[in-house]
């Protein structure tokens, strides 16, 4: 058992009367040197012993941690209450759905959870005036499995009679697929493990579905090879056996890295198949086509459409057109089209060139295919017809976020979703008609459409000059007196963007009188390509240095002060989180990186780090390294008066591994000088985030808050 010692830590009320509380923390582990040598560069290791989370040291450690950070929080006086909070308003908020699919003969397949409900459920709707059925309840497989599942994929056949779905454990995004004869609810195979995003795809006339699986012995593998060489298989119907079809090994010609991944679909009424594939992170979509029959026995001759270097963001292919999203020389993204007969990208037509509008997503239907596109926080959402394919607007609801759910071509129509900063998600129907029919898929809520909260979209101005955007929600009587909590909330990486959506749960947080903030940094894709590349790479530090201008303006405009300013960030947000705080810590009160990336030199060692060398790049070479040094926060944490620091992590994460957490908590314990915690919370039954009960989801969320409103000086949540 390791020694035991005390930390005296320091709470400042929000009168500015200082609170004091002892708590018994496990020391950090000592370092241990070592050192490597980066053109020309030392780094220094000490912690590197961490990666290993199966040595008994550590993990006896990490258990201890996890246990005192869960005890600390637990002693947190407001916990309770928000906690408390936070469950009356899932319990009186609107049910939640994630995917849906929908069949040729308007079957509807989605997942759902109610607000009496932990988990999701897979239910089918046959009609809009039949009952929804349950076709897998995942609390009562939990149940009798003794373990936490959760739904991460599932498919139906075109004709609604088989369903595949996969169910994953303690949110690890590894599971086994399944495979139910829908008529009777009966399982027809053994489940098919080592799956890890089936990508199903069924066969038109319901003889087979092509899906992806990890290699054999993928588990004893090192951890860069865990995840290569995905291979895609077919299962026929008729014998209830799997043959292997495609591989990055097995079908060399199309030298592809074995990192990427590919999926194989039936493009309806043409007898082909589509091969789609995504080189890890990279946006840059590749596609091919074959004949069906032939890729069905796994003997496809593969022809391109286009690759990498075609810069197509997203695609939709229909019985006779190719649409694309291209950024090639079009930093906001240009739609294309090309006959799906062609060769050659080349020949392919604008149908809405580039403008200061982001075209954010595609698809496409029988009728037509449809378009996302974004002016700041503002989307539209356009049809265009096959036979004329001039943009026509179509009507929504509200301003606010659409995102496009299913559309299929061999249907008509797409299903979209609608959000709001203070607007809970909708579903809807459109098709040629032109007018949206809503889905009522779950129950309506209490807290559909507050009144009392306001959402501001501004802008700030960045150290190069650069205008920043920020979102902010707070309720309508908030006074700017310099004394608010506020959250500063960043991500900035993959082009992606922090698109308004509503989230019940934050009313519990803004009852506090907080502010919450999200800043658009660059590295994100609010403005398109350019501004994602502006943070990318060697431009990093933009990232950091925009979420930083914008801590400084929240402080000068009155928002809040650094005493009562939080930041918060998760995955590859841990850079937006660690380099903020190595770089001004005294900015901050308290800092919370979240399944967080911390050490950049390492990452590409990790099972899925190979797959983030086009975002971040790579060691190999002099350039790669010398970004990804600056802009690893445990390499660049220093001595200094730290604020309070909490890392959550899910322990069974096959995206970002725990030890990026361990490894930067160790240093921040050596390194700050303010008497502030540094903690753990370690998640032995969550991975990534993907799969987290509503149980836990509440319970992390009431963590988050009262450890930042502990440290922001908040009276109720100061301990005795």
């Amino acid at each position: 058992m390791l020694r035991w010692i005390c930390f005296v830590l320091f709470a400042l009320a929000s009168k500015g009367h200082a609170q004091v509380q002892s708590f018994a923390f496990p020391p950090p582990l000592q370092p241990k040197p070592l050192s490597e040598q980066f053109y020309g560069v030392t780094v220094d290791d000490p912690w590197r012993y961490l990666e290993d989370v199966k040595d008994p040291k550590v993990a006896e450690w990490m258990k201890e941690q996890a246990e005192t950070t869960r005890n600390i929080l637990h002693k947190i006086p407001g916990r309770g209450q928000l906690l408390s909070r936070i469950a009356a308003i899932d319990a009186a908020a609107s049910g939640q759905v994630g995917a849906i699919k929908k069949t040729e003969q308007g079957q509807l397949f989605f997942t759902r959870r109610e607000p009496n409900e932990n988990q999701f459920k897979l239910v089918l709707r046959e009609s809009s005036s039949s009952n929804d059925i349950v076709l897998v309840d995942v609390e009562e497989r939990s149940r009798k499995a003794g373990r936490p599942l959760a739904i991460l994929d599932f498919s139906p056949s075109f004709d609604g009679r088989y369903l595949t779905y996969t169910l994953q454990v303690a949110g690890s995004e590894i599971g086994e697929l399944h495979l139910m004869d829908v008529r009777t609810q009966q399982e027809l195979i053994n489940p098919i493990d080592r799956i890890r995003f089936a990508g199903v795809n069924w066969v038109g006339d319901g003889r087979g579905f092509f899906f992806s699986r990890l290699r054999e012995g993928y588990q004893s593998m090192p951890d860069t090879e865990k995840f290569g060489d995905r291979t895609t298989w077919y299962f026929d119907m008729s014998r209830l056996d799997t043959r292997v079809v495609f591989s990055p090994i097995r079908n060399a010609e199309l030298k592809l890295p074995l990192f990427a991944s590919a999926e194989i679909s039936e493009v309806p009424g043409t007898g082909l198949v589509a091969l789609h594939v995504s080189l890890g992170v990279d946006r840059n979509r590749q596609l091919y086509l074959a004949d069906r029959d032939s890729a069905i026995y796994g003997k496809a001759r593969w022809r391109k459409l286009f690759d990498a270097a075609d810069q197509i963001r997203s695609y939709a292919v229909t019985q006779r057109w190719v649409y694309l999203l291209s950024a090639k020389q079009a930093p906001r993204h240009r739609l294309l089209r090309m006959p799906l007969s062609e060769t050659s990208i080349s020949s392919a037509e604008v149908l809405i060139p580039d403008s200061q509008e982001v075209l954010v997503s595609l698809a496409g239907a029988r009728d037509g295919a449809y378009v996302v596109k974004r002016n700041g926080p503002s989307m539209q959402l356009l049809r265009l017809d096959h036979n004329d394919p001039t943009p026509r607007s179509m009507t929504l609801e509200f301003d606010g976020t659409v995102g496009l759910i299913t559309a299929d071509p061999s249907q008509d129509g797409v299903i979209y979703g609608l959000t709001g900063w203070t607007r809970a998600l909708r579903h809807f129907m459109i098709d040629s008609t032109l007018s949206p029919r809503p889905l009522q898929l779950a129950r309506t809520g209490a807290y559909d459409q507050p009144s009392d909260l306001i959402a501001k979209e501004l802008t700030v101005r960045g150290k190069d000059g650069a205008l920043i955007p920020i979102s902010i929600i707070s309720r309508s009587d908030i006074k700017l007196n310099g004394n608010n909590p506020t959250i500063l909330y960043g991500y900035g990486s993959y082009g992606i963007t922090e698109n308004p959506f509503f989230n019940p749960r934050l009313l519990a947080y803004l009852e506090q009188g907080a502010v919450f903030v999200y800043a658009h940094v660059r590295g994100g894709g609010i403005y398109g390509t350019e501004w994602h590349v502006a943070g990318q790479k060697s431009n990093k530090a933009n990232t950091w240095r925009d979420g930083i201008a914008v801590a400084e303006w929240l402080i000068e405009q009155g928002y809040t002060s650094s005493k009562h300013l939080g930041i918060f960030g998760g995955s590859a947000g841990g850079i937006f989180v660690g380099m903020a705080i190595n770089e001004r810590p005294d900015l901050f009160v308290a800092a919370v990186p979240a399944v967080p990336v911390m050490d950049m030199v390492r990452f590409e060692l990790d099972p899925n780090g190979l797959a983030n060398v086009p975002e971040f790049g790579t060691v190999k070479t002099k350039e790669g390294f010398q970004s990804l040094y600056a802009m690893s926060s445990y390499h660049q944490a220093k001595p200094a008066d730290y604020p309070a620091v909490m890392l959550v992590h899910g322990v069974n994460d096959t995206r970002v591994s725990v030890w990026q957490t361990t490894k930067y908590a160790n240093r921040i314990m050596h390194n700050s000088k303010s008497g502030k915690p540094v903690l753990m919370r370690l998640d032995y039954q969550l991975g990534h985030g993907g799969g987290a009960s509503r149980l836990q989801q509440q319970e992390q969320t009431a963590d988050i808050w009262s450890f930042m409103f502990w440290q922001m000086g908040l009276p109720n949540f100061q301990p005795n």
